[in-house]
């Protein structure tokens, strides 16, 4: 199954990115509710912050974690895509 869309904290991404075409799209133009767009936002500013801390093990733990049940949110509220999960600060793909 080819995955559509990853969620991935890139540092100039805009949290979700597309694994097809390339490129990030906005989380807020492909249909997901106000709080997941809010809270893809969060993640992504913390995502930052542990960028330029230079990815400190326990911060890259705790958000990748956080990444992780994002991703489930994306694909219950687009079910007909399928969500994958990237973390920056290992730089690997984690589902």
């Amino acid at each position: 199954m080819t995955t559509d869309l990853l969620i991935d904290g890139m540092l100039s991404g805009t949290g979700v990115r597309d694994a097809v075409g390339g490129g990030y799209v906005a989380p807020d133009a492909i249909g997901l509710s106000a709080q997941l767009v809010a809270d893809i936002a969060d993640w992504q500013r913390k995502y930052e912050e542990a960028h330029f801390a230079g990815f400190p093990a326990n911060a890259v733990a705790a958000l990748d974690e956080e990444g992780l049940v994002i991703a489930s949110r994306v694909q219950g509220e687009l079910n007909d895509k399928s969500i994958g999960y990237f973390s920056d600060g290992r730089m690997e793909r984690l589902a």
